[in-house]
């Protein structure tokens, strides 16, 4: 028989994993928003950068030289900030469904 003291406590204990993970789900939204801000701003100042070189370029060898330059510099930033926010949208997942995993264990193994 189900006692009420039961089903409080399970709608406690639901109540505070479900804030936990809201609050896991915000501060990793956060870091994730911050390190979107962070590779845009970083960007605009190498293009910033890139363009103030070129414009002092005398030849068409030297603007090959620095355009190439830029582009392997703006594509290895690119593949390292991409693979940090994935690894953050990774982080985020896990953190997020974490308080879950007890809830979920301490009642399919109650369940059995």
């Amino acid at each position: 028989m189900v006692k009420v003291e039961d089903i409080q406590n399970y709608g406690k204990e639901h109540l505070e994993t479900v804030a936990a993970s809201a609050s896991n789900l915000q501060s990793g939204v956060q870091a994730i928003a911050t390190a979107y801000g962070d590779y845009a701003k970083k960007s605009f100042e190498d293009t910033k950068s890139f363009v103030e070189k070129l414009s002092g370029v005398k030849s068409l060898d030297k603007a090959l030289e620095a355009q190439t330059e830029f582009a392997r510099s703006s594509y290895e930033s690119f593949v390292a900030e991409a693979q940090k926010i994935a690894g953050l949208y990774t982080d985020l997942a896990k953190q997020t469904f974490k308080p879950y995993e007890g809830l979920v264990s301490k009642y399919t193994s109650a369940g059995h």
